[in-house]
């Protein structure tokens, strides 16, 4: 499932005040994998300059799930934070900080994960799911066809359909290389070519007559 631009904009009002609103709105509007944002860090979060540094990933092992390097160069990247992801951002570090002041030396800290469980462990992506995503999707109307994963896709597809590069979109993905990109959002692209004529109608139209 695609978001439109209405649908996307009502699930970031859904969503909003959620323990994980800034998850979802990271998801939304940079495209970044569950897995990616789960371990992300906040010494990879540059507020200040509105970047994110991608280097981590959560992943499932054999005995549950650890914190890894991303497994390949291209999916280490960095990423341009929207001005809607910021603040989001700015709260949740708020509420953070009160969750691990009030458990103290109960909050694990070595992780310095930007979204984990309630104890600053990591937080396992079924559990997201059930206890926020879910919920939040059902909220706004979107179950049961909505998934997770479909926040990266709406951020893609929301993006070419606005006429953004295909290999911005890519680097932002963390794509291995721009055919995958291609190959994936294929109904989305040839749009492009009539945003570009708008966009030359628009440069012109007033100035030639």
């Amino acid at each position: 499932m695609v978001l439109t631009e209405e649908q996307a904009a009502r699930f970031i009002s859904v969503v909003k005040g959620d323990r994980f609103e800034a998850l979802h709105v990271l998801g939304l509007t940079t495209g970044m994998r569950e897995g990616e944002l789960l371990g992300l860090r906040w010494q990879d979060v540059d507020l200040e300059n509105m970047t994110a540094y991608v280097r981590m990933n959560v992943q499932e092992a054999e005995r549950g799930f650890l914190l890894a390097e991303t497994k390949t160069a291209y999916s280490r990247r960095s990423i341009k934070l929207s001005k809607l992801s910021v603040p989001a951002l700015r709260r949740h570090k708020m509420r953070q900080d009160e969750e691990r002041g009030a458990l103290s030396r109960a909050w694990s800290a070595s992780l310095d994960l930007v979204f984990p469980n309630t104890l600053g462990g990591i937080m396992i992506p079924d559990n997201l799911a059930k206890r926020s995503f879910k919920p939040l999707a059902q909220k706004a109307g979107f179950l049961p066809e909505m998934r997770f994963h479909d926040l990266r896709h709406t951020a893609a597809t929301l993006l070419l359909s606005r006429g953004v590069n295909v290999k911005v979109v890519s680097e932002m993905l963390g794509h291995a290389d721009i055919s995958i990109t291609h190959r994936i959002y294929a109904h989305v692209i040839p749009n492009m070519q009539q945003v570009a004529a708008d966009v030359m109608d628009s440069m012109f139209a007033a100035r030639v007559e």
